[in-house]
This record gives structure tokens, sequence and C-alpha cells, in this order.
């Protein structure tokens, strides 16, 4: 019989083998993890309070913790538990499945990635697999091969997921005077992603990285991630280790919010740790205009110069394959 706990992993162990040897070594400061800590936790549920304190009480946390941290976590988010573990049950069906059939039977659109083919070194492998999905997808049933139970709660949780994300937008917007029109008009289901993540259990050292450090190319990313732990940022110079809550997702601002709010909010390097001993999974919603919608500050004078998301997604790819990094914002600093 046929362990396809075994063969559903990919072959990650022997990609990293093929890359040069090298010792993987980081004195810096930077990469030392100084403590766990607990992200500020919101209670989304004073958002449609009738009282107009605890309403703006809601909003000025939420934006005080989007400049100070970038990530924030929130709870009575409106996405319920049932949801998110019918999800996570089905997530996790569709990564047994073997690696073969995984990598070649077009699931979502051909959406699935693993490791980083890209690597050239140690410190650039991911140790990691992952759906990849465009929203446009995840409506259309032949996409979902024989996951037929996939399709309606995948279609629940991303309406779910895009509602919030809408919503925590919007608050932060409005927090900067604003009005919502660059998101309503410019972020749709052709433009957004809902990305299935797993990281296997890794043998070969604690030190493997899940997933590399890098800030995420959106406006804001929504998390839920299980009771494993892993996820760490980066806060005020130091890695701190974020301390799992399963009650509550996690929220970080993306680089084009960090862009279009001049710096008021900002896009935190983050990281994912890789477990000997446990696989890890996640889900993550990416809020993503369209590739021609331009990028400009919401005052001035502005920091960076008016760009479009394709021509800033264009300039990370080359930065990554040029030097194995990706450099983002600074690119377009005035």
């Amino acid at each position: 019989m046929i362990d396809t706990k075994i063969t559903s992993d990919p072959p990650l162990l022997s990609q990293f083998r093929a890359l040069p040897l090298r010792q993987i070594q980081c004195n810096d400061q930077r990469c030392q993890v100084i403590e766990e800590c607990e992200l500020p936790l919101i209670d989304l549920s004073h958002l449609v309070s009738q009282d107009q304190k605890e309403r703006v009480a809601c909003v000025a946390a939420i934006a005080s913790a989007s400049s100070e941290w970038g990530f924030f976590q929130v709870v009575n988010h409106g996405i319920s538990p049932s949801l998110v573990g019918e999800m996570r049950r089905e997530q996790m069906k569709v990564f047994e499945i073997p690696f073969e059939k995984k990598a070649s039977s077009g699931l979502f659109n051909d959406s699935y990635r693993w490791g980083n083919p890209t690597a050239t070194s140690p410190e650039q492998f991911s140790w990691s697999e992952a759906f990849h999905i465009p929203l446009t997808m995840i409506s259309q049933q032949a996409c979902y091969g024989e996951f037929r139970s996939l399709s309606e709660v995948m279609e629940k949780f991303a309406a779910a997921m895009s509602k919030l994300a809408r919503t925590l937008a919007g608050v932060l917007v409005e927090n900067l005077g604003q009005l919502n029109g660059t998101f309503d008009e410019n972020c749709n289901d052709s433009t957004c992603f809902l990305r299935l993540n797993r990281y296997p259990r890794c043998p070969i050292t604690q030190e493997m990285l899940g997933l590399q450090p890098h800030t995420d190319s959106d406006f804001l990313t929504i998390l839920y991630q299980d009771h494993v732990g892993g996820l760490q940022l980066m806060k005020d110079s130091k890695w701190v280790a974020v301390k799992p809550n399963p009650q509550a997702l996690i929220v970080n601002i993306g680089d084009l919010f960090q862009a279009w709010s001049n710096d008021v909010y900002k896009s935190v390097e983050h990281k994912v740790m890789a477990n000997e001993n446990v696989d890890r999974y996640s889900i993550a919603y990416f809020l993503c205009p369209s590739y021609d919608s331009l990028i400009g500050s919401c005052k001035e004078p502005s920091l960076y110069k008016k760009f479009s998301f394709g021509k800033f997604r264009k300039q990370v790819q080359e930065d990554v394959k040029k030097t194995g990094h990706k450099v983002g914002l600074p690119r377009f600093l005035l």
C-alpha cells in the first residue's frame, strides 16, 4: 500500500541539496529572534457599534497598528469558525494527494508552486508548497477536478475574506480623510488572489525557512494560520515571533498601501520558519488592483513616483531574477 503522506511531499530536500553547498549563518542582529509577541488585537464588532466612541476608537486602533506594526489581528471579523475549520479540512485534503498529481493535474489553472526554482543559494530557499489561486478561478468548477467538496467552501471563504479586506481597506482610507473609490473600482475578482499554503515537516535544520523574508506586493493581506506558529516579523530592526491565536485572523499592510498612504501605514518584512516536527497550514487573501492601476500618494508632497501595479510587479520579478531578492518600494522613491 502506498503511503500518500510521504509521496504527497514535493522533492524539497533534493532541490535544496542541488544548490551550491554553503553554511547557513547569520550573526546579524536582524536575524536573531528576540522574543515572542502578541500582535495588537482588535475587536471588529466595534466598527458597527451604535456607540460612536467605540467605533472611533476601533478605527484609531486599526490605523495605529498599521502605522506602528504593519500587522494586527482581528476577532469578531464575520467569518465563522465553522467555515474556517471546513476550509482548513478541505485544504489539507488537496495537499495530501501525490506530488506528481499536484504538479501536473492543472488544478486551479496550474497554480501549484513549491520550493523556489529560482534559488541560487540556500539562503533563498523556501521549504513550502502552495496553490496561488486567482479569484476568477474559484467559481469555475472545471478547476477543481475531483475535489468537488472544496468548491462551495472555497467560494464562501473567498467571498468572506474579500468583504473583510474591503472593510478594513475602507477604514484605513477613511482614517486619512480620503474616499474609498480606488479600492472599489480597481480591486475585484480578476485581480485578487487566495493562496493555500503548506509548510511540510523539515528534517534537515531548525534554521530552514518555510518562506523567505519579504514584504507583500499588494494593498492588504488577510491571513488565517493554524496553531503551529512560525510567522515572524521585523519590529524595531529585530525579528519577533508571532504567537498564534486560533480565534483571530492576521492582517498586514502591503507595499501598495504604504506607497498610497505616503508611509503612514507600513509594509513590514516577514518570514515563516520551518518546523521539524509538524506540518503548518495557512491561507492568505491578497487585495490587489488591476495591473494598469496607477498607485499614487493620497497626499503631497509624495515620497514615491507614480507607478502602475504592473510596473511594480515587473520590477520585483526582474530584481528577484538578478539578485535573488525583492527590492520593492525603494525602487520607486523620488
